[in-house]
Order: C-alpha cells, then structure tokens, then sequence
C-alpha cells in the first residue's frame, strides 16, 4: 500500500473542502488516514483460504454455526463503511476447522474495498474450496453508512445477504435449521 500517495490524495481532499492544513488539529489529518487504510483495508493482499486449517479429520455430519461474527468493511462505491455481523454454517465432509478460523476469514476478507453480496459470496466460496464441506450458509447482515448518512439518509437500515452451497441449497430442512439457529 502507498501510503504517501494516500496521504497525498488526503491533503488534496482537505484543502479541495476548505480545510486549514496548517491547523494543528488538522496537519496530521493526512498521516493519520493512510495508516487507518492500511489497517482496514489490510485484507487486500492476503490468502484468506490461509486463515483456514484443518484442525481434525474426522466424520462430522452435523452443522456447525458462527453466529453473530462482527464484521466492518468499506463500502467500493462510496468509500463509507458498512458494519455489521455474519453468521456462517457449515457440515463438514471429514475436514473440521477451528472456529476462529471461519472468523479470520470473514475479517480478512472484510478488511477490502467491497460490496456485501461479493463478501458473502467470498467467504462461501472460500470454506467450500478450502474445506470441501458437504454445504456452507453465509447470511451477513449490515448496515451501509452510504446509505444512512448521505443520499437517501435511512439510518438503522439493514441489508441482508445469503449464499448457500451445497447441502443447504439442496435440502430445504438443512437450511430450515440453519437459518432458525441464527434467528435464535
């Protein structure tokens, strides 16, 4: 990451709105800014199928429910963020990953510029390659500052996405129970 570029395109931004670069308060605007993009967007150039190992191999045909894992992302369009939790479901085949795992791999791939509907897709798509579960659920729900504080203006808005592999699509009961564990 360029971070002097960012701290560059920073300056430019500040003075473009009529902000007084010389004001102490101000003068390390810049710096400050491009160490908060390198944190969060710090997902940009990692693996995120790293984050996931395989802790046992055994046979497990139950599912298996993250709930309520925190998640910030930034928003592509708008460059605002949008907060708020994933739940992520899986039935192993034979390969079983620690739980903070699953929740490495929703933060690293929140920590990108991006939309809800890719993440959700990515983080599924990435525990099917990794694990090669018999199904994976990834529902996010979360609300977009893009949308509550500028143009339409409707804080406290939610917008939900799901992705369901295998099993879960497959079988009405499977996914009927997961998704009554996360309203749970």
């Amino acid at each position: 990451m360029d971070k002097k570029k960012i701290e560059k395109a920073i300056k430019m931004i500040l003075e473009a709105v009529g902000a007084d670069l010389t004001r102490k308060d101000i003068a390390r605007t810049p710096q400050r800014v491009a160490q908060m993009y390198e944190e969060i967007l710090g997902g940009q150039f990692k693996d995120a199928s790293q984050a996931l190992e395989v802790v046992l191999e055994q046979k497990h045909d139950e599912i298996i429910l993250l709930k309520g894992i925190p998640l910030y992302s930034l928003c592509e369009h708008h460059l605002l963020p949008f907060i708020g939790r994933a739940h992520v479901a899986y039935i192993p085949d034979k390969k079983i990953t620690g739980l903070s795992k699953i929740a490495r791999v929703v933060d690293i791939l929140s920590k990108r510029l991006q939309v809800q509907e890719r993440l959700s897709t990515e983080i599924a798509d990435v525990i099917m390659k990794k694990l090669k579960p018999k199904g994976v659920m990834v529902v996010i729900e979360a609300e977009h500052l893009c949308m509550s504080m500028r143009g339409v203006k409707k804080p406290g808005a939610s917008t939900t996405t799901s992705v369901v592999r295998g099993v879960f699509r497959t079988n009405s009961k499977t996914r009927a129970e997961a998704l009554s564990l996360i309203s749970s």
